[in-house]
């Protein structure tokens, strides 16, 4: 009893579902930009209901702070530091084996995003900062692709599920960036593991009436959700005639006009820095020039030395988080008095 039929029978009995929304499911490939706590709930609940492909995107890997509520990880992940994307990827292949999961271990930029989500026919938002999911909006509308985006702190989250120009989109909610001293994040105010683990699942929803061709079903309101208190509001939100995005089409975030070339990372106490300059160095010999100055970890996605109060960490491609501080201008000294950047 192996069949499609028999492992997702109590979900085609759902009449919205049916055969027919299954076999929809399976012909749909979804790009879950970011792997952390609402990323990793997506994408499992994804892979279980048997959506086709699944590429899981994340610039990040395991920490055990991860683990009270970034469900697919275990404590091996954390202690070896796996890059997020590759320790889903495990997981689920363990769930669901009839469905191709491709891990991609990147930051998304206005440089990669194309070859990133190029023929997904859905973008689920699990990400951690605005400037990424303005990025997604751009893109989205761009080129007509539906997101569900999703939001948590503390015991709070929303949900808005934005199909380009029928719904309203992300920055007819959010207009502009909002400045970094007056956000509150997972590291300042804390976040409880079933708070995400409801909107993750309110947003898998949201993309299954999408991926089986029940749009008309989607919610068009910004869903808030305050699960301390037992408040759940659906908020009317209706596309902004002015708005900058999906009214006149201006793209600033996916043509590069806007975007940060350093980055503080969202409850890491790190600052993020694309470093060209050791973008074409091989892994191994980036993990020689650096052993000098302190411990060194290597594996197949990054190289890490622990120098003092601070962790440097490599990505190839260049990218490197430096943790321990979040001036940028330590960061940039340290970086550069280790690998010349």
């Amino acid at each position: 009893m192996n069949s499609p039929a028999h492992r997702y029978s109590r979900q085609i009995r759902f009449a919205p579902m049916g055969e027919c929304g299954q076999a929809e499911l399976a012909k749909k490939t979804v790009a879950i930009c970011g792997c952390g706590a609402l990323g990793s709930v997506i994408a499992e609940r994804l892979a279980r209901s048997g959506v086709g492909r699944l590429r899981l995107i994340d610039r990040d890997w395991v920490e055990l702070s991860n683990l009270q509520r970034q469900t697919l990880f275990h404590e091996r992940h954390a202690a070896q530091a796996i890059p997020k994307s590759v320790a889903a990827a495990e997981v689920l292949a363990q769930i669901n084996s009839e469905i191709t999961i491709v891990p991609l271990v990147e930051d998304i930029t206005f440089e990669n995003i194309d070859s990133l989500l190029a023929g997904c026919d859905l973008i689920m938002d699990g990400t951690d900062n605005f400037e990424t999911r303005f990025l997604i909006n751009d893109w989205a509308l761009k080129n007509l692709v539906p997101w569900v985006h999703g939001g948590c702190l503390g015991a709070s989250g929303q949900i808005l599920t934005i199909i380009p120009h029928i719904t309203a989109c992300f920055r007819c909610l959010v207009p502009d960036l909002p400045p970094r001293e007056a956000l509150q994040t997972c590291d300042s105010a804390g976040v409880l593991g079933p708070a995400v683990g409801l909107i993750a699942c309110w947003q898998a929803i949201e993309g299954l009436k999408i991926l089986s061709g029940n749009r008309e079903s989607c919610s068009r309101d910004l869903i808030a959700i305050d699960l301390w208190n037992t408040d759940i509001r659906s908020l009317k939100l209706n596309a902004n005639p002015n708005c900058p995005a999906c009214a006149s089409g201006d793209f600033p975030f996916y043509d590069g006009r806007i975007r940060s070339e350093v980055t503080i990372l969202c409850g890491k106490n790190a600052v993020q820095i694309d470093s060209p300059s050791s973008s074409q160095e091989s892994l191994e010999d980036l993990a020689k020039r650096m052993s000098p100055f302190g411990q060194v970890l290597s594996n197949p996605y990054f190289v890490r030395l622990s120098i003092a109060d601070h962790v440097i960490t490599v990505f190839r491609g260049g990218r490197t988080v430096i943790e321990g501080t979040v001036s940028v201008a330590d960061a940039k000294r340290l970086v550069s008095s280790i690998l010349g950047a």
